[in-house]
């Protein structure tokens, strides 16, 4: 399936560059760092040579005076291993020629392998990317496929990692190779092309994902990506955003189970801190997970099944009961059900002690999340 694309990052990418598939790497050493490493490993095999040849001399017979000291051992070294061989000095007792065949001709070949490090390196690098590409796609399961690494995808992912989302969980694809490059910098698998091609989402193994976060820059882009996500897979929930408000019910024909209007969300929340500027910091402390107060979405603990909204330990602001969402207020929430989920405003857990090696925070979290509850004043 084939469809037009519209973003104008698309038509930046060149053909050969397009549909490839970037996967997070070590950050390459400095230039001047393998040189020295690789003239390193040479002296060290020049070394073993010249040992090997020292500690059988006496088998080694110089053309020049009969005998073979330090600086002849030295020498027969390097023209041995550089396959120059002027045959002035020659090993002539068998333990020597047993030595050269057992040893030395194979650091030879180490030494060979040193001074063509570079073509090889080339062809051993692209054969492990392919094994890594390989295996990559034969792991990835139930993973999140975000679709635009811009602002807003940015801060999705930003949200995601937030709530405990692995980064090898987490293809970003975009028509930009610097933007792939950026993502592959900070430790995600990227993929460069076009989304509204089916091709390029199965690059991203989308038909085996969890959830689809669409962020592109227009509406119709987004649009067009659902469309081709759903088609590749039915199973996944696709979280889209739109600009404007009248295209939100496209989308949603179009596959998305979420949509969310970026414009005129931004737009009430301007509204709201012009009304009051400290609710409208609650509601941004709110929607950005990790620091201060947090939205989480949680199952029903054990404990709490049978009692109402308000004894619970944390402020409830919804209960999820099967397809319907109930209000805190709402005389069906309570009691609450084993399989109810409920939505609450939780204290984000200090990450402080949490980063540190071999400690654990010691405040109780959440089942389902790395954040702590909050308790009441009463508590």
């Amino acid at each position: 399936m084939k469809l037009p694309s519209h973003d104008a990052a698309a038509r930046e990418v060149p053909e050969d560059r397009s549909h490839r598939v970037m996967l997070p790497r070590r950050a390459p050493k400095a230039p001047l760092r393998q040189v020295a490493r690789r003239l390193l490993m040479a002296l060290v095999v020049l070394l073993a040579t010249v040992f090997i040849v020292w500690i059988d001399r006496a088998e080694y017979h110089d053309n020049a005076d009969g005998t073979v000291d330090l600086l002849d051992c030295f020498y027969y070294a390097t023209v041995t291993l550089s396959t120059t061989g002027y045959g002035d000095i020659v090993p002539y007792g068998d333990s020597a020629r047993l030595l050269n065949i057992l040893l030395i001709t194979p650091l030879r070949v180490i030494f060979l392998i040193i001074l063509v490090g570079t073509t090889l390196e080339v062809l051993t690098e692209r054969t492990r990317e392919q094994w890594q590409l390989k295996r990559w796609r034969t792991a990835l399961r139930d993973h999140t496929v975000i679709v635009g690494f811009g602002t807003k995808g940015r801060s999705a992912v930003q949200t995601l990692c937030a709530t405990g989302l692995s980064r090898d969980r987490i293809v970003i694809v975009d028509p930009s190779s610097k933007v792939i490059e950026a993502a592959v910098a900070e430790g995600f698998a990227g993929v460069v092309g076009d989304a509204t091609r089916s091709d390029v989402l199965m690059r991203a193994e989308i038909q085996r994902a969890h959830q689809v976060v669409i962020a592109t820059q227009r509406d119709d882009t987004a649009v067009l990506v659902s469309l081709t996500a759903r088609q590749l897979n039915k199973k996944a929930n696709i979280v889209a955003a739109v600009r404007e408000e009248e295209n939100a019910p496209l989308l949603r024909q179009s596959g998305a189970d979420a949509v969310i209007t970026s414009a005129s969300a931004a737009g009430r929340l301007l509204g709201l801190s012009v009304h009051s500027p400290s609710a409208g910091t609650v509601m941004e402390d709110l929607i950005q997970q990790g620091s201060g107060l947090d939205l989480v979405e949680r199952p029903v603990v054990k404990a709490e099944v049978g009692r109402s909204v308000r004894e619970t330990d944390d402020l409830v602001v919804s209960v999820l009961r099967g397809h319907r969402l109930l209000g805190y207020d709402d005389p069906e929430a309570s009691p609450l059900q084993s399989t109810d989920r409920l939505i609450t405003i939780v204290r984000a857990a200090p990450t402080e002690e949490a980063d540190l090696p071999g400690r654990q925070s010691m405040k109780p979290t959440l089942p389902g999340t790395s954040v702590s509850p909050m308790r009441r004043v009463d508590e």
